[in-house]
């Protein structure tokens, strides 16, 4: 595998170096260099009174006075943390959560989500879901208001959750009242709650609308799917405009993915092969994708003019995900779109009928929907949802700052301390 192969380079090299700096060739007590920019760390900037901006030095060195003190977190199961759980909706049972918290973690996943890997690299803890009430949650550098199931537009009586981003976004209102009161009350709270510019120099990050689409297919013709996007914008756009007025300005916001590549879509939708692309993914579901992100993309746009003041980042994550089901083996994988935990076996190993971890009598008969052996072979993890592996490598090409609109530039930090 692709992984494997990488860690034995690096463990090789760091097995070298330890040889090398101690023959005696390299036993010098001191060095003196004389040279160019190939080698200068600082003389002609510092001679001349120049300064470097960002991106330099973006890779290693770290500017401290770049950083986001916190981020506040809007979407789906993509990026939830625990909060439908938190809300009593749902119970997320074992093996979800096996790879890296060893337990049920409140993530639909086996381990890490994307927004995890990036507040790691961002230097800050994984983000506590807005709805925790138990483990003395942390709300110091930020809260997550993410929840399965959660569309843009408002919630329905048939809607998985009843978090639309609306609701998101008035539960953030509160929070903020909430924790204004509180640092008024004295210095008993602050270690607890975002300090009050947290408000403004943090990092507000949005990735929602996957179900806005993936669930209209069930009830709805693509027509009036693909009719229906701007209003579900519009939505988007109020709830952006509610948190620049409350003093947001810097916006990190991910596009959709290919919906059409997720199990349940191509066990539900994808019966008919005429239905399918040559990546096996249900093609109406991707066009309805794109149509969203495209739509999506020019409203970033307008809001990069409308908020001068702010900085606007537009991801396509589409791509990433794209690029990772179509070169899957590349990237040390085995299984494009099979689910690792599910039943029924290849070549989805989906049944909409019993999820990951459930056990239920089906025909007579009582199975469990169990885990693979090893989840790193898997993009998807239960049909729905990616495994950490494949969130692991979506992060890492977020990180790059290829995928970006602007692309990374001083305004994105937590490029500089990339930890996988």
């Amino acid at each position: 595998m692709a992984r494997t192969k990488t860690a034995v380079q690096v463990f090789t090299l760091l097995s070298i170096l330890p040889f090398i700096a101690n023959s005696t060739d390299f036993n010098y007590p001191a060095v003196f260099n004389f040279g160019d920019s190939n080698s200068d760390t600082g003389d002609f900037a510092a001679g001349l009174g120049l300064l470097l901006d960002p991106p330099y030095g973006q890779t290693y060195f770290r500017n401290p006075h770049r950083k986001f003190p916190a981020v506040f977190n809007f979407g789906d199961s993509n990026s939830d943390t625990g909060n439908l759980v938190g809300a009593g909706i749902e119970c997320i049972r074992p093996p979800y959560g096996e790879i890296h918290f060893q337990i049920p973690s409140g993530r639909y996943c086996d381990g890490r989500l994307v927004i995890d890997f990036l507040m790691d690299a961002m230097d800050l803890p994984f983000l506590n879901a807005y709805l925790d009430s138990v483990g003395v949650p942390n709300f110091r550098k930020g809260c997550n208001f993410a929840a399965a199931g959660s569309t843009i537009l408002p919630a329905t009586a048939t809607s998985v959750s009843p978090f639309s981003f609306g609701v998101q976004v008035n539960q953030f209102l509160r929070f903020k009242a909430r924790v204004l009161e509180l640092l008024a009350r004295g210095k008993k709270f602050v270690k607890y709650v975002p300090a009050e510019d947290y408000f403004e120099k943090g990092l507000y990050m949005f990735d929602i609308g996957q179900n806005d689409l993936a669930g209209a297919f069930y009830s709805k013709t693509i027509d009036q799917i693909f009719a229906s996007i701007p209003n579900i914008l519009v939505e988007f756009e109020t709830g952006i405009k509610k948190l620049y007025d409350q003093g947001g300005r810097n916006f990190w916001i991910h596009n959709t993915g290919p919906l059409g590549c997720l199990a349940q879509n191509v066990a539900r939708f994808g019966t008919d092969p005429s239905k399918l692309d040559e990546l096996g993914c249900v093609s109406g579901h991707n066009q309805a994708a794109k149509l969203l992100n495209l739509q999506l993309h020019a409203l970033t746009k307008k809001l990069q003019g409308q908020y001068a003041d702010s900085n606007i980042t537009y991801v396509d994550i589409y791509t990433i995900k794209s690029n990772l089901i179509a070169n899957y083996s590349r990237y040390g994988f085995e299984q494009p779109i099979m689910a690792c935990c599910g039943y029924g076996g290849p070549p989805l190993n989906y049944d909409s009928r019993i999820s990951c971890g459930q056990t239920k009598v089906l025909n007579g008969t009582s199975v469990t929907a169990k885990a693979c052996s090893d989840s790193t072979e898997y993009v998807n993890w239960d049909g729905i949802h990616y495994s950490e592996a494949a969130n692991q490598y979506i992060s890492s090409q977020i990180l790059t700052g290829k995928f970006s609109d602007p692309p990374f530039s001083d305004r994105m930090p937590f490029l500089l301390n990339i930890k996988f």
